[in-house]
């Protein structure tokens, strides 16, 4: 009988640990679908030209190397401000992403990925491609960006 109790005692441990490690790969793909989104909703807004949703998604500490910064961008305001002012001048706003990798640490997270947008700036149309970085922190319950760092693609 303390045979048949320890081996139904090792069987459910090992249940125990197999679906504890299948939650746990689905707790990780479910942040890594999070951080996406995240940034695919920080894209929205800027195309639905909503500041207040987009700084929704920006950590107050973020920091910035964009594709045409000479200096560090640092501050959600500073960010905010410079989503605004192209808003201002721009229309028809789209972003895609190619092939992103997400990486979570904790409450560290951080996207690699190749972007590709068009519209208009001042009257002139572009289309731009590039690679970028984002790290993302979470913060209740939310992912919130602290640092892009964006290159253009010739």
């Amino acid at each position: 009988m303390n045979k048949n109790k320890i081996v139904l005692g090792l069987t459910l441990s090992c249940y125990i640990l197999l679906f504890s490690c299948q939650d746990n790969s689905t707790t990780v793909e479910s942040e890594k679908e999070a951080v996406k989104q995240t940034l695919i909703s920080m894209w929205d807004a800027i195309e639905n030209e909503d500041l207040n949703e987009y700084a929704s998604f920006v950590h107050p500490d973020f920091t910035q190397f964009g594709e045409y910064d000479s200096i560090l961008r640092v501050g959600k305001t500073a960010e905010v401000a410079g989503i605004k002012s192209w808003i201002e001048t721009s229309e028809n706003i789209q972003t895609e992403m190619h092939d992103p990798i997400v990486t979570i640490k904790g409450n560290v997270a951080w996207i690699v990925y190749y972007w590709s947008d068009q519209g208009s700036t001042d009257g002139v149309d572009f289309s731009t491609r590039g690679k970028s970085t984002r790290i993302f922190i979470k913060e209740n319950g939310s992912w919130l960006c602290a640092h892009g760092h964006y290159t253009l693609l010739p």
